[in-house]
């Protein structure tokens, strides 16, 4: 068997046996022992899934860099130990090559053609790159050292390293070609807009809904403090949230109306707002409160920097129809949409995330609450402007949200004219686990059963049972149609430096 593979390669043979003669004349010492425990640590993957698992801990790219690693580290190891040990063996360096006491052992048994260990090493390192730039370069000389352990303790020859390095690199590279990198996130963009300069909150009407989640008795006393001319008013449980904010609006005086809630708390108020001709103030504050967030507002003090000057700016809206009851006679609900909308089993993922989210925190809630949700759930039918498709989530989120391959989080531009339209598609094969993949590996974007596209327009219709629909957070059962558009730069709202 060697003499096969070295009758067609003795140029490589002669070059291996000239490279292990310098490393056997290298002097003895403690070094011996750290390549031999860092070749031993990189068996079987263990020393890359200890480091993916402790950049794991870190969400965002670097989670994102510590899955991509692993993904690369398991193609290049399936395709070394499985195709290339089976297609080239070799015989692995013998003990006249290199001092006894360097040896590994047990000496592996397997084709020396080509290191297993520094496929490995090479796609973990490079495929963690490929995410995080500055974390591939860290674990550059943790891979170079395996990769040289291999040769040092007897092993591997140099040609096996320098071939399973190549592997690793290749696995990585091709793994990037399923996983494209996420395109950049623009910079925000705000179309100015003149609103009154509110100092100390005079001439703001403000709405405060105590049902928020980060309601507290000092709220409505923080907000006084900051706005002392402000009319302030205070929402409780069992008043009509509608009527308190259209009643606020109608306030003698009101040169803007101000909000302090979450999604659905400022949809209504936007809702009067724009019915009335008034800027928007929308307070960071409630369960979840995504417009203050995307209008540049992240503390009080930013919204009292662009109410006190008069700083604001234009944003579209989503108007939305839904219909309800007898196909005959519809019930008609009309709803503005500042963020995003849903239907399928979203809703319902929602709830079991904040059921769950006392007890496990958000991120551990978010993951149970998903595997729960698409376990037990089944997709639905709908017609979407006029084509049929099988779907487990249909979403349409005011304006370009980013990033695209994953659940939406940010929007830089408020009043970019179109609906972001994405369908989770049931009809493909295994399309239950490949959703699961994609949500946990951040792959949405690239895989086939995502269906994302642009528009103004979008006309939804239920096959069968009729829809959970979502606007902003609210939830509203029985609707058999519902249409989205867009209505260009409707309101204004105060963002800092506009």
């Amino acid at each position: 068997m060697q003499s096969t593979w070295r009758g067609s390669h003795r140029w490589i043979s002669r070059m291996d046996r000239y490279l292990v003669r310098h490393v056997s004349n290298m002097p003895g010492g403690s070094h011996d022992d750290f390549f031999r425990r860092l070749s031993a640590s990189a068996n079987n993957g263990k020393l890359w899934i200890a480091i993916a698992a402790g950049m794991a801990a870190f969400p965002g790219k670097t989670r994102r860099a510590a899955v991509h690693g692993l993904l690369a580290q398991a193609v290049a190891s399936t395709v070394t130990n499985v195709i290339f040990k089976t297609l080239l063996p070799r015989t692995r360096p013998l003990p006249e090559h290199l001092p006894v006491f360097r040896f590994v052992h047990p000496q592996p048994t397997s084709s020396s053609m080509p290191s297993g260990h520094s496929a490995s090493a090479v796609a973990f390192a490079v495929g963690v790159g490929l995410v995080r730039p500055a974390i591939g370069a860290a674990l550059a000389p943790a891979a170079a050292g395996v990769a040289y352990s291999r040769v040092h303790t007897g092993a591997h020859w140099p040609s096996d390293v320098l071939f399973g390095s190549a592997l690793g690199a290749g696995a990585a590279l091709v793994t990037r070609h399923w996983w494209p990198v996420r395109p950049p996130i623009p910079k925000t963009q705000r179309t100015a807009a003149s609103a009154p300069e509110l100092p100390g909150g005079a001439g703001l009407s403000i709405v405060v809904n105590t049902l928020g989640g980060s309601f507290t008795d000092e709220t409505a006393n923080a907000l006084r403090e900051v706005f002392p001319k402000a009319h302030i008013v205070t929402v409780r449980p069992e008043d009509d949230l509608v009527e308190q904010i259209s009643a606020t609006a109608d306030t003698p005086g009101t040169k803007a109306l101000g909000v302090w809630g979450g999604d659905g708390t400022v949809g209504a108020a936007a809702a009067a707002a724009i019915e009335r001709t008034l800027p928007l103030l929308v307070l960071p504050g409630g369960t979840l409160n995504h417009f203050a967030r995307d209008a540049g507002i992240g503390n009080l003090q930013q919204a009292v920097t662009a109410a006190s000057n008069g700083e604001a700016a234009k944003a579209d809206i989503g108007f939305v129809t839904a219909e309800r009851g007898l196909a005959g006679s519809p019930e008609v609900s009309e709803l503005i949409m500042l963020n995003t909308s849903s239907i399928g089993l979203y809703p319902n993922l929602v709830r079991r995330r904040e059921q769950l989210q006392p007890a496990l925190g958000k991120p551990l809630a978010g993951v149970v609450a998903m595997f729960r949700t698409f376990a037990a759930g089944t997709p639905i039918t709908l017609t979407v402007d006029g084509t049929l498709h099988r779907v487990w989530i249909a979403y349409v989120g005011r304006g370009r949200y980013y990033p695209r391959d994953h659940a939406p989080l940010l929007r830089p531009v408020l009043d970019d004219g179109v609906l972001d339209f994405r369908i989770f598609s049931a009809d493909e094969s295994f399309a239950r686990l490949r959703l699961l993949w994609a949500v946990l590996t951040g792959t949405v974007a690239s895989s086939s059963i995502t269906h994302l596209r642009e528009a103004t327009e979008v006309t939804i219709h239920a096959n069968g049972a009729p829809m959970a629909l979502a606007v902003d957070g609210e939830a509203l059962a029985g609707v058999r149609k519902v249409h989205y558009r867009v209505v260009p730069r409707a309101l204004v709202y105060y963002s800092p430096q506009a």
